[in-house]
């Protein structure tokens, strides 16, 4: 796994350029597709948060924003707090006070699936009894050898591995597809945002164009 100074570097060379884009981008995803999985009262984190452009857009009673890259604490939002840590190491959110934690191409960074295992159950500790956790990522089944062209990337999943995974560590299984959006916005045209807009209302397309996984799990209820 990078270290944070090299995590600021990489970042800022992929990403950099994009800012203004990518912010529209995820305006648009929050709005037409995210929004189902939150409510104004909710108690959010945002997992790998990078440039903050979830987490600093939505609404929420309370953000955080986790991330071991430092230079993400300049990114977020006044009211985004921010943590500074290795998703692994115990976090210091206390158990049983999150109602959804989000992440986005994140897990595929992670060294190996041990670490993402213990990420997994320290996510399970801090959500609320019916909260739940939104991933997103690159599914290796799909984009296959284009999962390696980028140095950071560390982790091949598919929906069905980290459903499994999830499940392994208590969790139950809301939604799991396993082509949601396309891979990268990384070298890709800038489409217009109304583009983005009609293909969130046509998932005939995903089964075409996307390469991504999304998969919605939560903590079980107390019975």
């Amino acid at each position: 796994m990078e270290t944070p100074d090299r995590l600021t570097s990489i970042y800022q060379t992929r990403f950099g350029s994009k800012k203004a884009y990518r912010g529209a981008v995820w305006r648009v995803l929050i709005d037409r597709w995210f929004s189902s999985w939150l409510c104004p009262k909710d108690v959010v984190l945002d997992l790998g948060c990078g440039f903050g452009e979830f987490i600093n857009q939505i609404t929420a009673a309370k953000k955080y924003g986790m991330d071991l890259n430092p230079a993400t604490r300049h990114l977020l939002a006044d009211d985004v707090e921010f943590i500074e840590q290795d998703c692994s190491a115990p976090w210091s959110i206390q158990c049983n006070s999150l109602d959804v934690i989000f992440t986005s191409n994140f897990f595929e960074h992670l060294p190996d699936k041990s670490c993402l295992g213990r990420c997994l159950e320290q996510a399970f500790l801090a959500l609320k009894p019916g909260g739940c956790i939104i991933a997103l990522g690159p599914n290796i089944a799909v984009v296959k050898g284009r999962y390696w062209h980028f140095w950071d990337h560390y982790l091949p999943l598919t929906d069905l591995s980290l459903v499994e995974g999830l499940k392994l560590k208590g969790y139950e299984i809301e939604v799991s597809l396993s082509r949601t959006l396309p891979y990268t916005m990384v070298g890709a045209s800038e489409y217009p945002i109304w583009v983005l807009a009609l293909y969130l209302r046509l998932p005939f397309l995903w089964r075409l164009l996307g390469e991504q996984f999304m998969v919605v799990a939560r903590k079980p209820q107390i019975k």
